[in-house]
């Protein structure tokens, strides 16, 4: 009998994070994905600046965040696609399963990805690629942890809406290049047009790249950070919950 409740139980949602892990740990090409491309894309870019290091310092952070965001954007809106058109989630709403459920286990599994992306992307950035931050590099990973729940949340979004992997990937220019120009990383903020600064005050991905800046330029938790934070945090959950939304049978 298929449920919409929203309820939580843990042992549905573990189970369910746990069944999503098995399936991410006998596809190597999409672990190469999510925990080796991120770390490659910050050396190539380290050593694209190797004459001037500042630079790497000035945009480094700001990429340490992006790329997780991206790159699980990507991965989890292509692997919910195939659990829908397969009919794996079909078969899972008929089962006693909430909604509630479904979409914490595969917050859990994906997020677990994105802590050891995180780790890695950030530790290699750190104290192997001499990225020179003023403040701790825990907060770096805090924020790059939250970019890439966020990219989880918005990939297990748009993934309703497509319906094939080709229409999932195409979802990017949409959803993420115009975040990405205008976010901050190419020019500051304040010096766009005013349409396009407040356009980017309402985009996720400027909080993330703000945040990141922000543990790159000050030795202590600014009111700043804890703003992007939670700004960050807050459309991952609300992405979440519109993400449960979209999840129903497709049959009666």
């Amino acid at each position: 009998m298929s449920t919409d409740a929203p309820a939580l139980f843990p042992a549905r949602a573990l189970a369910t994070a746990g069944r999503v892990l098995r399936q991410l740990r006998h596809d190597p090409r999409t672990v190469a994905l999510l925990l080796i491309v991120p770390v490659l894309m910050i050396t190539l870019l380290r050593y694209v600046f190797d004459s001037g290091p500042a630079t790497f310092d000035a945009i480094g952070a700001s990429l340490l965040g992006i790329f997780p965001l991206i790159t699980m954007f990507l991965v989890t809106s292509i692997a919910t696609l195939r659990e829908r058109t397969s009919g794996t989630l079909e078969r899972l709403l008929a089962l006693p399963l909430g909604k509630g459920d479904l979409i914490a286990g595969y917050a859990l599994a994906f997020g677990a990805v994105a802590v050891a992306q995180s780790l890695l992307a950030t530790a290699m950035s750190v104290w192997v690629l001499g990225l020179d931050v003023v403040g701790s590099p825990w907060l770096l990973l805090l924020v790059a942890l939250l970019d890439a729940l966020l990219g989880t949340a918005l990939g297990l979004f748009v993934s309703a809406f497509a319906a094939s992997e080709y229409q999932a990937v195409q979802f990017m220019p949409a959803v993420i290049f115009p975040q990405l120009l205008l976010c901050g990383l190419f020019t500051p903020r304040d010096r766009m047009h005013p349409v396009l600064e407040t356009l980017s005050d309402v985009l996720p991905m400027s909080y993330a790249v703000d945040g990141m800046n922000q543990v790159l330029a000050h030795t202590d938790v600014t009111a700043d950070f804890y703003r992007d934070v939670s700004v960050v945090a807050g459309c991952a959950l609300l992405v979440l919950c519109l993400g449960a939304a979209t999840l129903r049978r497709r049959t009666t």
